[in-house]
């Protein structure tokens, strides 16, 4: 094979590479697509309480220490004014919410209104009817830490109920 034949088919063989990882890389998009869309589908159900709140897992896993259960915390990002729908908590579950900044205003059924400032804590019981959860402030963000115990695999949050 002479030079010049070396070439044309090296640079045959390089388009052909180039074809093919052009094709991988669509097949790995539309692939990575697919997964996203999937995982916003899961996640976004189980942060969809927040209504005027960003809401970030800081931490999830299973208790070795008592078998059967999970930790998970989040923190909860309020915008002045912002609200969060009425929600129930797992029926195994516990809630303990600390305040981080700002102030947050917090029902729970059965009980009276109260102002959390930063500092200040809060827990709901297993089965919480959670009626008010918002920033007590129309001006100013806030922000919460919430950190739940519950049986493995169990819903955290269920709304409307």
């Amino acid at each position: 094979m002479s030079t010049t034949n070396r070439l044309a088919g090296a640079a045959d063989t390089k388009a052909s590479d180039r074809q093919s990882r052009a094709g991988a890389g669509r097949h790995a998009f539309v692939t990575m697509r697919g997964l996203l869309l999937i995982g916003a589908l899961i996640v976004w159900p189980a942060l969809a309480w927040a209504e005027d709140a960003s809401v970030s897992k800081v931490f999830e896993g299973k208790m070795p220490n008592v078998p059967g259960k999970s930790m998970t915390s989040v923190v909860v990002d309020y915008a002045p004014g912002g609200t969060s729908k009425p929600h129930r908590h797992a029926k195994s579950g516990f809630v303990f919410a600390y305040v981080l900044s700002g102030s947050i205003r917090s029902q729970v059924e059965g009980e009276p209104v109260k102002v959390y400032k930063a500092g200040e804590y809060w827990t709901e019981g297993p089965g919480a009817h959670h009626v008010i959860s918002e920033n007590a402030s129309k001006t100013e963000p806030a922000r919460l830490l919430a950190v739940f115990v519950a049986d493995d695999g169990d819903t955290l949050t269920t709304y409307g109920k």
